[in-house]
């Protein structure tokens, strides 16, 4: 019921920066936690950031400090700016989201109903 595309990815060199976006079609947005995982090469799956449906935000150690996440209700739409990017951050990044899913849990990727397809971010000089 609930669609999910990614977008904004691309090649950036380190200290660059990039914004992504996560476009939500189906059902009612603004109930849903929202959260970004990763995947790079040699790597296993791992949370970025995430945003509740009670608007509450939550980054890895890795992140903080360089990633914002938000959330915009009225455009169903959830970016996440990323700034400062390190080699480190290259991976597939997807977003994902579920119900009313508690803000403790929205680092747990398993319990996420809907998955987008990813968008590939590179940082290489």
């Amino acid at each position: 019921q609930v669609q999910l595309v990614e977008s904004g990815g691309g090649l950036v060199q380190p200290g660059g920066s990039l914004s992504l976006s996560c476009v939500a079609s189906g059902g009612t947005f603004s109930r849903y936690t929202v959260g970004w995982f990763r995947v790079g090469p040699g790597k296993v799956r791992e949370f970025v950031a995430g945003v509740s449906w009670r608007g509450k935000t939550n980054y890895a150690d890795s992140v903080k400090g360089r990633f914002t996440i938000s959330k915009d209700n009225a455009k169903n739409t959830v970016d996440l700016q990323m700034n400062s990017l390190k080699p480190e951050d290259t991976a597939l990044y997807r977003c994902a989201a579920d119900f009313r899913l508690e803000d403790r849990l929205m680092d747990t990727w398993h319990l996420y109903a809907y998955w987008g397809q990813g968008t590939q971010v590179t940082v290489s000089s």
